[in-house]
């Protein structure tokens, strides 16, 4: 089982799902893991009386919400051998999730976060805790994005235990997508027809970094099935 990382305490969860949907129409058995503190999933995965820690499926993706690690997981699913998943996407916005889904290990980890102060400094700040240093891939979300916003982030984050990678993705921002993500939401569908030509290369980008097997006309092509409903 491959692990990737998504670290950062921006919002994260419809990008996972997303990310998720992809790989799972490539064939891939995928576990997505919301190791927040607000547990967004939780509220927008379908899920009957969830209990405090659970696992759950949604359009084919395995959702786990409240557990510590993997071993939690394991437990919950009655098992003592290794997961029985290709890929686990963590979702992790503190370095105690970090440190205990050891995404130290992971194959790739990225870095999400938008431009606002919050954001960033919050977002690096998790990373400051690193005892390890790590291999980063920047997720950016901006509107339009500008040098001297990468720029601010690489100043931020100078002295600490990380090591950008020269590939970034990004994702534009007031360009109709959160409209779309919240309509999803509301009927429990993972729908990419309307997602804007931009948010879709930046799923394309990430699914790309995970599978790198795969070109990105074959992704482009998963995600013309998606859209047909197929």
């Amino acid at each position: 089982m491959e692990t990737i990382g998504f670290i950062g305490v921006y919002d994260k969860t419809d990008l996972l799902l997303n990310v998720s949907k992809i790989l799972t129409t490539m064939g891939k058995k995928v576990l997505m893991v919301d190791s927040t503190v607000n547990q967004k999933a939780k509220y927008v995965v379908p899920f009957i009386n969830p209990t405090t820690s659970y696992v759950t499926n949604f359009e084919d993706i395995d959702v786990a919400v409240g557990f510590r690690n993997v071993e939690q997981i394991k437990q919950y699913l009655g098992i003592t051998e290794a997961l029985p998943y290709d890929i686990m996407l963590v979702d992790a916005d503190t370095t105690e999730k970090i440190e205990e889904f050891e995404l130290k290990n992971a194959k790739k980890n990225f870095f999400v976060t938008a431009f606002d102060v919050y954001s960033l400094k919050k977002g690096l700040e998790i990373l400051a805790g690193m005892k390890d240093s790590m291999d980063l891939i920047k997720v950016l979300f901006s509107k339009e994005l500008l040098s001297e916003e990468e720029e601010y982030l690489n100043f931020l984050s100078l002295g600490m235990k990380i090591v950008w990678s020269e590939y970034k993705v990004y994702f534009p921002l007031e360009n109709g997508d959160l409209t779309v993500l919240m309509e999803n939401q509301r009927v429990e569908k993972i729908k990419m027809k309307r997602l804007s030509a931009q948010y879709k290369e930046g799923l394309i980008a990430i699914v790309s970094q995970i599978e790198e097997d795969q070109s990105e006309s074959a992704i482009r092509r998963t995600i013309k099935t998606i859209e047909k409903g197929v």
